[in-house]
């Protein structure tokens, strides 16, 4: 179906919606496909009518499409099939068994043969999992949250859950203006049109009763088949009969046909003649347009900038001789009521320092990011009271920065957020300061915050900055106190510079209307001005009531305008636009006079207002000038409190006087966080498997899993920004990216040769398993270590929620479990007879649901709550000996096989669907980048492949370069940095960094003087600012990881026991990386132990000094005297 015609399908659902056709506004939802109505699932869900439900996702997805389709269907069948069971209707649960649950058999026969075993039981909850199971109500309720995070995490439903921005009525203005048009046409056009008609042309009667031309028949799909309409020449919806067409096509159109004059910027303002149809006063007016002078015309004017200006200028110029034929638009009044509001007090958080900003996630609706009077920047769930990130403001890099700025931070190095903002996809978070800069922050989930762009935006504070999409392309829009408007690419590129305003701009506001972007701005002398996106100046000149400080807003549907502001006297204002005039609407009474600041506001649910003002939360509804009802919130207010709703409305935030916020919610909201903190209770006590497992007979009526990033099982959708992809920065200058805490300089010590220098804990082993310790991995959630033993044996340690360790995080200060499921099972590979020459292979799913191996034999997929084999595949010969999943579709997995050969496998069909190959030996590593679209291959013929994975193609190989005399052999491992440009290769020879974009080495590092010994492992840290190399002497190198520098050694007898037998063969094999804590590293060792390390308090004050330097471009390595003084320096 085309663009139009799916445009034209949400046209007609408005429609329906408008009339109160709500049966049929579903049944097209489903059957079109196009946009999927939450609310109604939400209703249908709640009130337990299961066939509905069913029927209404058919339309969007079938049960085998993806693992995240399978598990919505599962749950919503086994919550039917348990209701059956608790109302003791037998013969029904039976049917529900036989018809709905037996489908899912066929992927897990236990799990199946377990709900089956709920039937001999005369309470299910005697089942453990499913021993919280409490009332019917409050179950749906807590499946339906778990059902709305799987929806919106899976990829079919990706753009379906939000409807299109439109005016209300769309569908009749677009009738109203064929009917304009027709009109026109007409030979004999009269005053007062009788149009009776749809189904024809619309022509005027000729003059003393000849007959009409024969009309010409409408094509079907140029409009909506309409219901009954009320009589012609009435004018409804938001604007007057004058210049209807124009202004219904483009609301700006009226501010500028109405703005003041400028003799300064703005083009002039010319009355246009009036319409020479002569029609009555009350159906056609004047409509007056600027006129911009050829001389105008700047240079540099973008393509989408020029289009929308001519686009417009059209529109005005047409509208001059169009007079309007309307039909009345529906009554709009919104309904709503108190309890919509989120009144009532669900927590209070401390922040620890005066919040300036907030901002909720646009989907994830409790997510929160919050900026402070320090610079600060945290990210916080709310639902769970947890904070999960939290950046101290810092410069990126200095170097770049004007030299202003840099004057002006060394004399005051003070600096505030002045606004964080999340992009509407949701995967950036744009920071503007008080001075110059300006941060964008990419988000890719849970606590995956790494920086993305630094821009010395302004001269000055910058005082605002908001995302807007002007060609489709996602920029920001910045304001500052230089009088400027800006507006930049995701790269930093400045695409335009906007002039006019005469004081510093306090807020910008960026906005569309059909296809015209536009964006409002506002300065601290109260003016308003609208920009297009091209360099012919402001089109507008307004004041803003009181004259200061204003901010605008446009209510969620994008159909109502309000601004909201304080006098320098302390008088506020909140007013609404009427935006086809350019004037006031209506104004808002309510505040206290002499207001000490600037009052905030907010709108929610297009019905509601709510500003901070007078130590209480004020709220108004939209069509009522007077105050709605106000809040308190249990005090500890400040004057003017800062406040923010959540896109679903349910939550609002507002600051308090003791440097926090309290989160404010309605019944729908503490449901929500009610939800939320039961799931993390639970989550701390037993681990969550988010597969159709047998865990997952709890997931859906017991606590849940808190975090969508862990409901991606086993697909993860892209992080690329909605076809925006993360713009990357010049291999040559690299900047650090630092997304979980700038925590790296506690490895500064030269060398840690005692104990006492660093904290480390020995996993407890009471299997008698022991084994050379070949592949290790923490769990992605930070809570666990998984090692795969050469004997085939997994193990896995998990740390408990304490006093102690309150984030239940590894740690090496607390000794963790040996876990083990109650049957007692291990997780253990099919390992051939003779697995001597076996290659051990390991991957984990990104929610730590289940993990894939194989040590010689079939590759074996585990659940990891229950340690069961789920499925086998990929028998040898030839054996698995590396696998990746891809980092798109978890359904993929490409695996490395000791032929040297590289299948790419798709789990759901069980098929190979391509195989790689070129290298000469057993593949020994793969890594999938992002942003380049490719996988890198390494093999023990120490060769780099560089493969495109849109086609499966060849890029081109590399060999490393190895020292004089050295055969090309040894297991070379690849991994890339967290900018999915730069790639770490290790060789037993040596450390690399390779540009993959020009698929060249930048720099190389060799073992030499006191780590001289051939390298076994080495690994990023999480945040991508180190590099950690094991040897096979026992000892552990800390590189910085730009430029390959030792930062620090770990000696052998820091955390090897001399009690070891032979202490001298005893060293690591393998290394990982924590997920979060940038300073944690596992190890895993020769004689099965695994230890957990990182530095002591004590060493947190140490000094730097580097022992040598990498070289560049794979230059031979020296240690230099020079080097070390140089850092010694530093």
């Amino acid at each position: 179906m085309s663009s139009l015609s799916r445009e034209l399908v949400f046209l007609i659902l408005q429609f329906l919606e408008e009339e109160k056709f709500k049966e049929t506004v579903h049944r097209l939802e489903q059957e079109s496909g196009f946009f999927f109505n939450m609310k109604y699932f939400e209703e249908k869900a709640l009130a337990g009518e299961w066939d509905e439900v069913e029927k209404y996702l058919s339309g969007f997805t079938k049960v085998d499409d993806n693992r995240y389709s399978m598990k919505i269907f599962f749950e919503i069948r086994k919550q039917k099939y348990l209701e059956a069971l608790d109302r003791h209707d037998r013969a029904k649960a039976v049917e529900i068994l036989v018809k709905d649950l037996k489908v899912f058999s066929t992927f897990n026969e236990e799990l199946y043969k377990e709900i089956t075993l709920l039937l001999t039981m005369d309470n299910f909850r005697q089942n453990e999992q499913l021993s919280k199971y409490g009332d019917t109500k409050s179950a749906r309720s807590i499946m339906l949250v778990e059902l709305k995070k799987l929806i919106e995490a899976n990829p079919l439903f990706r753009e379906k859950l939000v409807f299109p921005t439109l005016k209300a009525s769309r569908l009749r203005t677009l009738i109203n203006q064929s009917l304009n048009w027709q009109h026109q046409l007409c030979k004999n056009p009269r005053s007062n049109p009788d149009i009776k008609t749809l189904f024809t042309d619309h022509s005027c009667s000729p003059p003393n009763g000849a007959r009409a031309p024969t009309p010409v028949t409408l094509p079907v799909a140029a409009v909506a088949k309409p219901s009954t309409y009320a009589p012609l020449g009435v004018h409804g919806g938001p604007f007057p009969p004058a210049a209807a067409a124009a202004a219904n096509a483009n609301a700006l159109t009226g501010w500028m046909a109405n703005a003041n004059h400028s003799s300064q910027v703005q083009p002039a303002v010319i009355a246009a003649s009036a319409s020479s149809l002569p029609v009555p006063q009350n159906q056609v007016s004047v409509l007056k347009h600027p006129r911009t002078p050829p001389d105008t015309l700047g240079v540099g004017m973008t393509e989408y900038g020029s289009t929308d200006h001519e686009q417009l200028m059209k529109r005005l110029r047409s509208a001059q001789s169009v007079d309007e034929v309307t039909y009345p638009a529906p009554s709009q009044q919104a309904s709503g009521s108190l309890e919509d509001l989120p009144k009532s007090v669900a927590c209070t958080i401390h922040q620890g320092s005066n919040v300036t900003s907030m901002d909720f996630h646009p989907s994830h609706h409790t997510l929160l990011t919050v900026g402070c009077s320090n610079g600060e920047i945290s990210l916080w769930e709310v639902g769970m009271r947890e904070r999960l990130v939290s950046k101290s403001f810092k410069i990126w890099d200095l170097a770049t920065c004007s030299v202003t700025f840099q004057a002006s931070i060394v004399k005051d190095s003070s600096i505030s957020v002045s606004r964080v903002a999340w992009s509407p996809d949701g995967n950036l978070i744009g920071v503007a300061f008080t001075k110059h800069l300006v941060h964008l922050h990419a988000y890719q989930g849970s606590n995956d915050l790494r920086q993305h762009l630094e821009i010395d935006a302004h001269v000055g504070g910058v005082n605002d900055l908001a995302f807007s999409h002007p060609n489709k392309k996602l920029c920001v829009v910045t304001c500052g106190d230089d009088k400027l408007i800006k507006v930049w690419d995701l790269a930093g590129s400045k695409l335009f510079n906007f002039e006019g305003h005469e004081a510093p701009v306090y807020s910008v506001c960026p906005h569309q209307k059909e296809n015209i972007q536009f964006i409002f701005s506002t300065a601290v002398d109260g003016k308003i001005k609208a920009w297009l996106y091209d360099n012919m100046g402001s089109r507008v000149d307004y004041d803003a009531p009181g004259q200061w400080c204003t901010t605008m807003h446009y209510s969620a549907d994008g159909s109502r305008l309000f601004s909201c502001g304080t006098s320098k006297d302390g008088d506020s204002f909140l007013v609404e636009w009427n935006e086809s005039e350019g004037k006031i609407k209506r104004t808002y009474s309510g505040f206290r006079k002499n207001a000490n600041g600037v009052v905030q506001f907010d709108t929610t649910r297009n019905r509601f207002l709510a500003v901070g003002d007078d130590s209480q939360i004020k709220f108004w509804h939209m069509d009522n000038t007077n105050i709605l009802t106000s809040t308190e919130a249990e005090g500890g207010l400040p004057s003017l409190p800062r406040l923010r709703f959540n896109k679903e409305g349910n939550l609002l935030v507002v600051t308090t006087a003791d440097n926090g916020f309290k989160v404010l919610a309605n019944a729908n909201g503490l449901r929500t966080l009610r939800a939320m903190e039961a799931r993390s209770y639970e989550a701390s006590r037993t681990p969550h498997e988010m597969k159709v497992s047998s865990s997952a007979m709890g997931t859906g009526i017991g606590p849940v899993v808190s975090k969508v990033e862990r409901v991606d099982s086993p697909a993860r959708p892209s992080p690329s920004l909605n076809g925006v992809e993360l713009m990357t920065r010049g291999i040559e200058k690299p900047r650090n990216l630092e997304y979980v805490s700038d925590k790296t300089k506690p490895w500064e010590l030269t060398e840690i040769v005692d104990p006492g220098h660093c904290r480390t804990v020995t996993m407890p082993d009471n299997l008698d398993t022991a084994s050379k310790v070949a592949r290790l991995l923490y769990t992605n959630s930070g809570v666990g270590v998984l090692a795969l033993g050469t004997n085939g044996v997994q193990k896995l340690w998990k740390w408990n929620r304490s006093e102690q360790n309150p984030s239940g995080k590894a740690t090496a200060t607390i000794v963790p479990q040996l876990w083990q499921p109650n049957s007692g099972l291990l997780m253990t590979n099919d390992v051939p007879e003779n697995s001597e020459d076996a290659v051990p292979c390991i991957a984990l799913s990104k929610n730590d649901s289940y993990v894939m191996s194989a040590c010689g034999g079939k590759v074996s997929l585990f659940n990891m709550m229950t340690f069961k084999v789920m499925t086998t595949f990929m028998a040898p010969p030839p054996a698995s000996t590396f696998l990746a999943f891809h980092p798109q579709d978890n359904n993929i997995i490409a695996i490395g096989m000791d032929d040297s050969a590289i299948h790419i496998y798709n789990v759901r069909v069980d098929e190979v669907k391509t195989k790689l190959k070129g290298h000469q030996k057993r593949i020994s590593g793969l890594a999938f980048s992002t942003s380049l679209n490719i996988l890198v291959s390494s093999g023990a013929d120490a060769q780099l492949f560089f493969w495109n994975t849109d086609n499966w193609e060849k890029i081109k190989s590399v060999t490393l370069p190895l020292p004089a005399g050295k055969a090309p052999q040894g297991d070379t491992r690849v991994q890339f940095h967290s900018d999915q440009v730069r790639l770490l290769v290790c060789h037993e020879t040596q450390l690399a960094i390779y540009d993959a974009s020009k698929m060249e080495c930048i720099r190389q590092w060799m073992p030499q003087e006191v780590l001289s010994s051939s390298i076994s492992c080495a690994v990023y840290s999480c945040n991508s600012q180190l590099v950690y190399a094991t040897f096979t002497d026992g000892n552990i190198g800390v590189f910085d990881a730009d430029s390959l520098r030792l930062r620090c050694r770990i000696a052998p007898s820091a955390y090897i026991s001399p009690a070891s037998s032979n202490s001298q063969t005893v060293h690591p094999l393998v290394v990982a990386a924590h997920p979060q804590e940038a300073n944690q590293i596992a190890v895993g060792l020769t004689n099965g132990a695994v230890k957990v390390i990182e530095p002591s308090e004590a060493e947190r004050k140490g000094a730097l000094v580097t022992v040598d330097n990498g070289t560049e471009s794979g230059r031979p390595a020296t240690s230099s005297t020079t080097n070390t003084s140089e850092q010694l320096q530093r």
